[in-house]
């Protein structure tokens, strides 16, 4: 599924879209950069509560096809920053991760 199939479908808030075409291929939610870095693939779904610049530094080292900040976290103003400068997609939501990641999986992603 495409990235922007995947926001409206979700209901998601974009902070940083994209052109919206790139393909998600997977689910990954956590927050332990260190751990994200060693698990997450290229174009996954990525979801986490953490809403610092670090988040789109980790982005870019996996490859994250989107990142989606949970439960009505708002990205700290340097991140959203550097998403933009960065080409990082970047979107929020005010439901749990669990939930959106059950929501994505539900949606074939």
């Amino acid at each position: 599924m495409k990235e922007a199939e995947l926001a409206e479908k979700l209901g998601l808030e974009a902070v940083n879209p994209l052109e919206g075409t790139r393909e998600i291929k997977g689910i990954y939610a956590g927050d332990l950069l260190s751990r994200v870095m060693s698990h997450a693939k290229a174009g996954n779904f990525w979801v986490t509560i953490m809403a610092n610049p670090n988040v789109v530094a980790v982005a870019m080292l996996v490859d994250a096809g989107m990142v989606v900040l949970a439960e009505g976290v708002e990205p700290e103003p340097a991140a959203a920053a550097a998403a933009k400068a960065k080409g990082i997609a970047l979107y929020r939501s005010a439901l749990p991760a669990a939930q959106l990641c059950v929501a994505a999986a539900a949606l074939g992603v």
